[in-house]
């Protein structure tokens, strides 16, 4: 009973790093289907290129020859993983978008340097559960839209109009996430960001995250009822 006992409070190992990357790639490749023909160009192509240059640059040099060669399918491998690790956020993305909170989780995992957004939204329909997430960066405010764009156009307006009466100066961006064609896919979402023309430094970027942060916490609801300008202290007994 001892070692039973033992043996069901031991933790699980965890599985090695080719096994989580095998893992990865049945993933990828089960709601990808172009994935593996990526992948095989990913690698094949730099391992190509460096059996050519082995045969043109050291002809008669076997150990140049091989050097070349390890070479390339070194830099295959390098680009196969690139290849796959996107690959595979893509399919994942795949299999949430269209949910509430998708644009979140993609904030949250997947935000490229220069730019801090929060997974939570700042607004959110009660009806339909559409939301609006902000974020910022070098290029701006960005104010993304979660749903479809006729339901999300005035949530944005008025997010707009609230960031312009604090920040006048600042640009204001708005990307859509949702079923229309025109909008920007999940996975595309921190590219897209990134493609605003750059118009902040990192020390405003940060002002403007801090002053839009307090906008949030001045913004909390007072109780009805309650005014603490006119609340008045006990009288002493």
């Amino acid at each position: 009973m001892a070692r039973s006992d033992s043996t069901a409070s031991k933790p699980q190992k965890e599985p090695g790093r080719l096994k989580q990357m095998y893992q990865v790639f049945q993933m990828t490749r089960r709601y990808d289907n172009l994935a593996i023909w990526y992948l095989l160009l990913a690698f094949l192509a730099p391992t190509a290129a460096g059996v050519v240059l082995g045969l043109l640059l050291s002809p008669n040099n076997v150990i140049g020859l091989v050097l070349y060669i390890i070479a390339g399918v070194l830099g295959g491998v390098l680009v196969f993983l690139i290849v796959l690790g996107r690959r595979a956020e893509k399919a994942a993305y795949s299999q949430i978008a269209g949910q509430a909170g998708a644009v979140g989780a993609v904030l949250k995992s997947s935000l490229r340097r220069g730019w801090t957004a929060s997974e939570m939204p700042i607004v959110v329909s009660p009806k339909t559960q559409d939301a609006v997430y902000r974020a910022v960066g070098r290029g701006g405010v960005a104010l993304i839209g979660e749903g479809p764009r006729s339901r999300t156009q005035h949530m944005l307006d008025e997010q707009r109009r609230a960031v312009a009466r604090i920040l006048p100066n600042v640009p204001i961006n708005f990307v859509y996430v949702g079923p229309d064609p025109e909008s920007t896919p999940l996975h595309k979402l921190p590219g897209k960001l990134n493609s605003f023309k750059s118009v902040l430094r990192k020390p405003e970027v940060l002002a403007v995250s801090n002053r839009l942060n307090s906008l949030g916490k001045n913004g909390l609801p007072i109780p009805k009822g309650m005014d603490p300008l006119k609340a008045r202290a006990p009288r002493p007994r």
